[in-house]
């Protein structure tokens, strides 16, 4: 199985669509064990762009930390499923934790992003990135 995972100097990033790095983490799912990880420059960030290019690579799974809702849609479009991470947690953790079972939960989209928005980090209740 592949997972992607959009990386920041080695960690999760929790922008999503400001990924300019994915860790790509071939596992065994029945070992629970890492087999190869390799670390890809992203293509030009469009509408649909990442969903494509994550699929011709064979990812089946993308641990993020925040995602948009029409990413989120995309990704569903093209078969991928999505979990939200540990963000700002080391690669090799994160993989870990959703191997052993404790990375579950679906990511909240954040649905007051358009093309091109603005964050405020620090915000209380902002989990969106």
């Amino acid at each position: 199985m592949k997972i992607a995972i959009p990386v920041e100097n080695g960690r999760l990033n929790s922008h999503f669509g400001g990924s300019r790095q994915f860790a790509i983490v071939e596992v065994d799912s029945n070992t629970k064990a890492i087999l190869r990880t390799e670390t890809l420059p992203t293509p030009e960030h469009q509408p649909g762009v990442f969903p494509r290019w994550l699929q011709s690579l064979g990812v089946e799974l993308v641990i993020v930390g925040g995602i948009g809702q029409r990413a989120l849609a995309s990704f569903a479009q093209h078969g991928i499923n999505v979990v939200a991470g540990l963000p700002d947690e080391r690669i090799e953790i994160v993989v870990e934790a959703y191997l052993n079972g404790r990375l579950t939960g679906k990511p909240e989209g954040c649905q007051h992003h358009g093309l091109d928005h603005h964050h405020h980090h620090g915000q209380q209740g902002d989990n969106c990135h």
